[in-house]
């Protein structure tokens, strides 16, 4: 519960505002969309083997035209990420684990009267998902890009400054699709794509490279932690 009245007394700080400017009865509150995005995680939750449970990462509230209009106004790409962090921060405390990217989309329902909505969430598969935990595996190893942590959820990759990478560094020393990571039978492996400043794995440059536990790749500025648990943990941190 610490964790949940942080976060709405963060989402109602930076948005609330949006929404009682012009203070009508029967309005969608902020707290009331992230409470439900909890509730959501928390109901659809899927157990599966070793205590592991899986919970939706794609989420479409529907709203009423009035309060739609009225996310619209404030901006509905800012607060989606705020309630996205949210999700992902709530499914963090749960140990709970996404399989793919988490997204929080909002839709007009002219059926809705103000202060009423609905939401929606599916189970997506993606490339990759935000870690949740420390756990890594050689199945599902993690990467860390500036305190970052991603899962990779699936067989390959893709790292870049584009926005069909399927992570994102905002790094002007990075191309658009600068980095692969390819889990193989034989392990994983980082290959360039043929980017223009090149892809270091532990200072050396490389164009393929087999990676291990807690190796270090630098593409741009930006440095990437690999690892796999095989080590350890899962987390370099842990075996300092």
């Amino acid at each position: 519960m610490a964790f949940l009245d942080r976060f709405e007394k963060g989402v109602e700080r930076a948005v609330n505002g949006a929404f009682t400017k012009a203070s009508r009865g029967g309005e969608v509150k902020p707290v009331e969309l992230a409470s439900a995005l909890r509730r959501e995680l928390d109901d659809k939750a899927a157990v599966l083997a070793r205590g592991r449970a899986v919970v939706p990462n794609e989420f479409t509230i529907e709203l009423s035209s009035e309060d739609f209009d009225r996310i619209l106004d404030w901006g509905a790409e800012a607060m989606g990420e705020e309630l996205q962090e949210g999700v992902a921060q709530h499914a963090a405390s749960q140990r709970y684990a996404f399989v793919g990217p988490v997204s929080v989309t909002f839709e007009e329902n002219t059926d809705l009267t103000p202060g009423d909505f609905r939401v929606r969430s599916a189970t997506v598969r993606g490339a990759v998902a935000p870690a949740t935990t420390t756990a890594a595996s050689t199945r599902h190893p993690i990467v860390d890009i500036d305190g970052q942590r991603y899962l990779l959820t699936g067989p390959v990759t893709v790292i870049g400054r584009g926005s069909d990478a399927d992570i994102i560094v905002e790094d002007t020393g990075v191309s658009r699709r600068h980095l692969e990571i390819r889990l193989t039978p034989d392990g994983p492996i980082a290959s360039d794509l043929g980017s223009t400043n090149g892809s270091f794995v532990e200072g050396h440059r490389i164009t393929n490279a087999l990676l291990v536990d807690g190796n270090t790749i630098t593409i741009g500025r930006t440095q990437i932690v690999f690892w796999t648990g095989d080590a350890g943990e899962g987390d370099p941190a842990a075996r300092e």
